[in-house]
């Protein structure tokens, strides 16, 4: 069985999407729709925009989704899979790929999406920090044992996770994760505390965006971050849709269910080859690749 898996923030480059932009009219017609909802010309910033530009709330989130949402549509029949599933804000590109959302209302909710984590990410000092070397457990009763605010975000893969929540309780956490035998403990250059209590204003926010946009049945199954299983119910994957601000994104139980249900081989679509690498690391004996207009 094929699955298809898509990327979240952090896969933007420069020059992003431009040789789609070229080489098919599918592309280019899709970007000039982004640029008219979005209400500005995204497409110069993600093609000749600079790292920095890239870094922008409002800019970075659309982009991934577009960059993946738009080399879908490209590839045409190609583009079938058995089973979906995206990495955070990747799973609003899969949600297009299943055909549950429009390519319009993805973009809409995403770039909604932008706007309210950012406003949470100004109401309070917060961080996210990557542990590298440690079994989820030792992170987890870490986690619940310091003072304030600190959770897990992400469980990407085995030996690889991040922790989210106020600086003070990140930064307290780290130092006894790296006594308790962590490789490495990275602070990220993210603007808040994603996938962390610290976002219910924005999970608020984008729930209400969420009810009032449409969600039809989906062509094949997408696996969901707060879950980690199959979801073909619209309103199920509403609901999950609107947890997920504030719940961590179980990337490495949600692969592993997927193989358990017959998937074969996973093909990322979007920028970068991150999730690819977190596959080898969860299982190695899955065929991994990357999508690419060549694929035609």
């Amino acid at each position: 069985m094929k699955a298809f898996i898509f990327p979240g923030q952090g896969a933007q480059f420069t020059g992003m999407g431009l040789d789609m932009y070229e080489k098919s009219d599918i592309a280019q017609h899709l970007f000039e729709d982004a640029n008219s909802i979005l209400g500005f010309n995204i497409t110069d910033i993600m093609f000749e925009g600079s790292a920095e530009d890239l870094k922008d709330t409002k800019v970075t989130q659309p982009a991934v989704y577009l960059h993946s949402v738009i080399l879908g549509k490209a590839l045409g029949k190609k583009f079938q899979a058995d089973m979906v599933a995206g990495h955070s804000l990747g799973e609003l590109s899969a949600l297009v790929a299943n055909a549950t959302l429009t390519f319009e209302d993805g973009l809409k909710l995403v770039s909604q999406r932008a706007m309210a984590m950012q406003k949470a990410c100004e109401l309070q000092p917060s961080s996210m920090a990557a542990i590298i070397g440690l079994d989820n457990e030792i992170v987890e009763k870490v986690c619940a044992e310091t003072p304030g605010m600190v959770a897990i975000a992400n469980y990407n893969c085995p030996g690889q996770i991040v922790i989210s929540g106020q600086i003070e309780s990140v930064n307290k956490a780290c130092k006894t994760l790296k006594e308790a035998g962590a490789r490495a403990t990275l602070v990220l250059p993210v603007g808040g505390a994603f996938h962390s209590p610290l976002m219910e204003p924005a999970r608020e926010e984008l729930a209400a965006a969420i009810e009032n946009t449409v969600f039809s049945k989906p062509n094949c199954p997408i696996y969901q971050n707060v879950t980690t299983t199959a979801v073909i119910n619209a309103d199920e994957i509403k609901k999950n849709l609107m947890l997920q601000l504030t719940a961590p994104v179980k990337w490495t139980q949600t692969i592993q269910q997927m193989i358990a249900d017959g998937a074969t081989s996973f093909t990322e679509v979007g920028p970068g080859k991150v999730l690819r690498g977190l596959l080898r690391r969860i299982d190695r004996s899955v065929e991994a690749k990357n999508a690419t207009l060549s694929d035609e």
